[in-house]
C-alpha cells in the first residue's frame, strides 16, 4: 500500500483499521500447525512489488492474540501520524519478516523504541479507550462482511477487496475510482 500512496500521492489516503484474526488470547497454540499456515504467505510474497514474507522459522510461538499489536499501532498513531505509520510498518516487518510474537509486551516495547517513541509513552498501549476502538474497528469490518485480512475498503462505501491481491488489482481499482470521481466532479 505504501507503493500506491507514493504513486497516487494526495489522490488517496490510507487509513489502517483493525481486524482481529485472534480476538481472544489462546495460549499454547500448535507451533507446527502455525508454521504450515505461514506457508500460505509464499503466494503473495511471489508477486512483483510484494512486501517481504518469511515462513515462520523461529521457535518463538505465534502471537497469542491480535489486540496488543493493534492497540500499540493506535497508541503510536495517537503520538503522531508519522509515528503511527512507522509503528504499523514495524509491526508488519516484525511479524511477517522476522517471525516475532507481536502479542508479547517485551516485543511491543522493543518495537516502540525502534520507531523512536519514548519509553515513558509506552503505557498508552494499555489505554482501554484504544482497545475499545480496536474492537469497534473489528466489529465494523465483520458487519460489512469482511472475513480476514487484508481487506481494503473505499471510505463511504461498503465495497471492499478481500485477500492479498497483486498490487495491480489495487492500482486498477484506485485508477477507476479516481476516474469516476473526476467525471462526476
Amino acid at each position: 500500500m505504501k507503493l500506491l500512496e507514493a504513486e497516487f500521492g494526495d489522490a488517496i489516503e490510507l487509513s489502517w483499521r483493525a481486524y482481529l484474526l485472534r480476538p481472544y488470547a489462546e495460549e499454547g497454540r500448535d507451533l507446527h500447525k502455525f508454521v504450515r499456515y505461514t506457508q500460505g504467505w509464499l503466494r503473495p510474497a511471489a508477486e512483483p512489488d510484494a512486501p517481504r514474507f518469511r515462513v515462520w522459522e523461529t521457535t518463538e510461538g505465534p502471537p497469542t492474540h491480535s489486540i496488543p499489536a493493534h492497540v500499540a499501532a493506535k497508541a503510536a498513531r495517537a503520538q503522531s501520524a508519522d509515528a503511527g505509520r512507522a509503528m504499523h510498518e514495524r509491526l508488519l516487518r516484525a511479524y511477517f519478516e522476522e517471525n516475532r510474537d507481536i502479542s508479547r509486551e517485551p516485543v511491543l516495547r522493543e518495537l516502540w523504541r525502534d520507531v523512536g517513541l519514548a519509553d515513558d509513552t509506552f503505557a498508552t498501549c494499555y489505554d482501554q479507550n484504544l482497545a475499545r476502538r480496536v474492537v469497534d474497528d473489528h466489529n465494523e469490518a465483520v458487519e460489512l462482511g469482511m472475513t480476514g485480512v487484508p481487506a481494503v475498503r473505499i471510505a463511504g462505501t461498503d465495497a471492499f477487496v478481500m485477500g492479498a491481491q497483486p498490487l495491480d488489482v489495487y492500482r486498477r481499482w484506485v485508477t477507476k475510482l479516481i476516474a469516476r470521481e473526476e467525471q462526476g466532479a
